[in-house]
């Protein structure tokens, strides 16, 4: 069915897509695993977005610009796989300067996920933290904004070909064990897939979970320790911190593989097939 072109209301900016990424809730958005939190159908998937402005809006972008932004699909039904999309302006940033947009448009998701869910366990300069994923796509890019805000950092991975990327990008312990990190007494675990590696943080620690499948974070009131699953949302503010980290060159996208969005079956097929050293990424 042909899709009619998004009407930008007050406060939006009409943007060109040039690229956009594969995410794991757009996945399980396309095969039904969200249930009643899908939108309604028809729907457009796609959350991650790197293009040029074609109407700014008054944003104070102008028309050329190339931007990132994150559209939260599941709760605002924008989805980004589309030639034009219509975002607010306070979900959208200038792009970096220094990668390319296909390259850009791995970071909106996972990079705003790594971003707030840092805010939130408040690691400062010299505090010890654990992450849990720390060569997948929001845990490597979690490890790189860590080091660059002067934590010092622990990783677990999934498996041995996982460790050099953490060593290279920072980490101090780089392991595959879980059991080599209980009663380390880090100031914060960042977890990203449902380790659960709760015996790792310390008594009055941090303990953040992005894990929403795996379920809640045990109780550990009990130990002084503060809990939570985060949930990524839109955040202008969060985008440009990323774009500055790029061009600042201390965090570095990772492109697995770009498929044209013409060839999204395929894309999708390769996604589900997983050992993905980066992300794949959609070509408009």
């Amino acid at each position: 069915m042909e899709v009619p072109e998004p009407e930008p209301g007050p406060g939006d900016v009409l943007i060109r897509t040039i690229a956009s990424s594969i995410n794991p809730v757009d996945d399980k958005t396309r095969e039904g695993a969200i249930g009643d939190g899908t939108p309604p159908l028809p729907t457009t998937l796609g959350w991650d977005l790197a293009g040029i402005v074609v109407e700014g809006g008054g944003s104070g972008l102008r028309a050329g610009d190339r931007v990132i932004a994150m559209s939260h699909q599941l709760g605002s039904a924008r989805g980004t796989w589309a030639d034009l999309v219509a975002l607010p302006a306070r979900s959208v940033a200038a792009a970096p300067g220094a990668v390319s947009l296909n390259e850009a448009a791995t970071l909106p998701l996972p990079g705003l996920t790594a971003v707030q869910t840092l805010d939130w366990l408040a690691v400062s300069a010299g505090e010890r933290l654990l992450i849990a994923g720390a060569a997948g796509a929001v845990g490597g890019l979690a490890l790189q904004i860590a080091r660059a805000r002067g934590v010092k950092v622990d990783a677990l991975v999934s498996r041995e070909g996982q460790v050099g990327f953490a060593q290279e990008h920072g980490a101090d312990l780089v392991t595959t064990d879980k059991s080599a990190l209980e009663d380390r007494g880090y100031d914060a675990v960042f977890d990203t897939f449902g380790a659960f590696v709760t015996r790792a943080v310390a008594d009055g620690g941090r303990y953040a979970s992005i894990a929403t499948q795996a379920g809640p974070v045990p109780d550990l009131s009990a130990r002084g320790v503060r809990t939570t699953v985060n949930q990524v949302r839109e955040d202008g503010a969060g985008l440009n911190e990323l774009t500055r980290l790029v061009d600042q060159g201390v965090l570095r996208p990772r492109v697995h593989s770009t498929f044209g969005v013409h060839e999204i079956q395929a894309a999708h097929e390769r996604f589900r097939r997983g050992g993905l050293a980066g992300k794949i990424t959609l070509a408009f």
